[in-house]
């Protein structure tokens, strides 16, 4: 208790409301049956980020019609940040990337993601969104005007397009390069503390530390409420520069927020600056793959570089990278401000649903 209070944070429910709204209002009532679920729904906790479509809720955009996907778009672009909205669209966009490149493209495509709405879209009371697929993960959960925004997950398998209609389009280069600066601007002593093993290919690491799905990561699907002892350096150790640079560090995952929310994130985080650690696994050389992780009570960030799945190198290389954020500690999906929500209803008398599915 203690770690998140109810109050408002100045996200644009107005907006996110309406265009949810909009899409259950152009939906089939098979369509919306497959979409709409309680706000208690255990289906909230059910997404995976494989290329293998396995689950049989939500909305299928590969099957729904343009303008329902235009309106799913519309949801994203008002609930998230542009930055935010970018990097979702920009997910999807290395999905067909890879799968043009794969000749794969009936699997891997810019809509082969499922789109759910939890609770009815309001102002005021709880409901939120859910995306999820290959490589992406966006869970949505609002009350007035605070808002989570986790679990969050972005990859890719190529996280670079060289060529096609996408040409250009890069991602996760600041996060790569953030945390990078990061850990070479630390002294070698703190450097020390902050490893936890020497070579991503877990060579130096416990038994069972490498997951065959997930790799290094610790937070991925299915792991909600996990909990995962404090690894590396004690951030109280580091001086002004850097914590500033941690400061960045995070700033880059919690960008998709819009403004408000965004800025109490941060404010949060910096609050719990006394108990945060940093860890990193491998090498941290310019052409090193790694990952790190970065931990507190209300923060959970994790960078990982990925051998291939549908390219052939073995070892991770740093074209293949998957980004997670959590709110630990009960608060992912937004469960701890919905406990205290009801838990102010009761105690004012107020009627509510606990529906499930």
């Amino acid at each position: 208790d203690g770690l998140y209070t109810l109050k408002d944070n100045g996200a644009p429910v107005e907006r996110m409301a309406s265009t949810a709204s909009a899409v259950l209002d152009f939906l089939t009532p098979e369509e919306r049956m497959a979409c709409q679920h309680p706000i208690g729904s255990r289906l909230w906790r059910k997404w995976q980020n494989t290329e293998m479509f396995v689950e049989d809720y939500g909305l299928r955009l590969v099957h729904a019609k343009t303008t329902v996907r235009e309106r799913v778009l519309q949801v994203l672009r008002e609930s998230l940040s542009t930055s935010g909205y970018e990097s979702t669209l920009g997910v999807m966009m290395l999905n067909e990337f890879l799968g043009e490149v794969m000749n794969a493209t009936g699997v891997l495509n810019q809509w082969s993601y499922n789109f759910c709405i939890f609770g009815a879209p309001s102002t005021t009371e709880p409901w939120g969104w859910q995306l999820f697929g290959h490589h992406l993960v966006v869970n949505c959960f609002c009350l007035g005007g605070q808002m989570v925004l986790t679990p969050f997950f972005q990859g890719a398998e190529i996280v670079y397009a060289d060529t096609g209609p996408h040409k250009g389009l890069t991602l996760f280069r600041d996060h790569e390069r953030i945390g990078l600066q990061l850990m070479n601007s630390l002294p070698e002593k703190l450097q020390r503390r902050a490893i936890v093993g020497h070579s991503i290919m877990g060579e130096d690491l416990p038994d069972g530390r490498r997951h065959f799905a997930d790799y290094m990561h610790l937070g991925g699907a299915h792991q909600d409420n996990r909990i995962v002892p404090y690894e590396g350096v004690d951030t109280t150790l580091f001086d002004a520069g850097h914590r500033n640079r941690l400061l960045d560090l995070v700033a880059e995952y919690i960008r998709p927020l819009p403004h408000g929310p965004r800025q109490a994130k941060l404010e949060e985080f910096e609050q719990h600056l006394h108990d945060t650690h940093f860890c990193w696994i491998g090498g941290h050389g310019p052409e090193d793959a790694f990952y790190y992780r970065i931990q507190s009570p209300v923060v959970f960030v994790e960078f990982d570089h990925h051998p291939g799945l549908f390219l052939t190198n073995e070892v991770p290389l740093k074209f293949h990278i998957h980004t997670i954020v959590r709110t630990p500690n009960g608060n992912d999906y937004g469960i701890d401000l919905l406990r205290q929500h009801y838990r102010q209803a009761h105690k004012h008398g107020h009627g509510h649903s606990h529906d499930h599915d």
